[in-house]
């Protein structure tokens, strides 16, 4: 009679260490189970889909900070565009003006008045005058906010008989703004001017 006891109790033992063990794998799967499923989702969230000719595309999205300079470097250089090019035509002058002004404050609408009241507008239009900018390069100071940039560009005032090559400096702050449609970055120019803008010496026609 006290074997089958002993029996009994060994066999409650063996049945209380396997269910113990069965109830910390248990707790281990699932565990694991719902650190992936998390680790999932935040997967899931780090991407956009874009689309394009009517079919989704999946992009990987990445956080602000990793390609703010590329951000910068664009919305400088698309202000920069709008602001300087030109042909001459009234409406096509106001229309880049227009979506420059979107993108600083009211430092560029200063620039702008000042070359209006100067007829600088006019002369491109009198003069049939086309004027484009490119930029050639753009430095940035991300150490300290709003972030500082200065602006190599050249600019090109195309006539039917002759080209002048001029070389623009400017400086200014970013600061960070909503997005939008006209401002898709999300970054706003403050205190723009321009340090230079020299003609450059024209070479001799061969």
């Amino acid at each position: 009679m006290f074997t089958q006891f002993k029996n009994i109790d060994t066999a409650f033992r063996h049945i209380k260490r396997f269910s113990i063990f069965l109830i910390l794998a248990c707790l281990l799967i699932s565990g694991f189970a719902i650190y992936k499923g998390f680790d999932i989702a935040s997967r899931a969230q780090d991407r956009v889909y874009i689309l394009a000719n009517g079919k989704a595309l999946e992009a990987a999205g990445a956080a602000r900070r990793d390609n703010i300079s590329v951000e910068i470097r664009d919305h400088v250089k698309m202000f920069h565009h709008y602001f300087f090019s030109m042909d001459p035509d009234e409406k096509v002058i106001r229309a880049n003006i227009l979506m420059a002004l979107n993108l600083a404050d009211e430092s560029a609408k200063k620039a702008y008045d000042n070359l209006r009241e100067k007829g600088y507008f006019n002369n491109l239009i009198s003069a049939n005058i086309s004027q484009e900018i490119t930029v050639d390069s753009t430095e940035l100071d991300l150490d300290q906010y709003p972030y500082r940039f200065r602006c190599y560009a050249t600019q090109r005032l195309i006539r039917s008989s002759s080209t002048l090559v001029r070389k623009l400096i400017t400086a200014g702050e970013i600061r960070n703004v909503s997005r939008s449609d006209d401002n898709p970055h999300g970054f706003l120019i403050q205190n723009w001017e321009t340090l230079d803008n020299h003609d450059e010496p024209q070479k001799p026609q061969p």
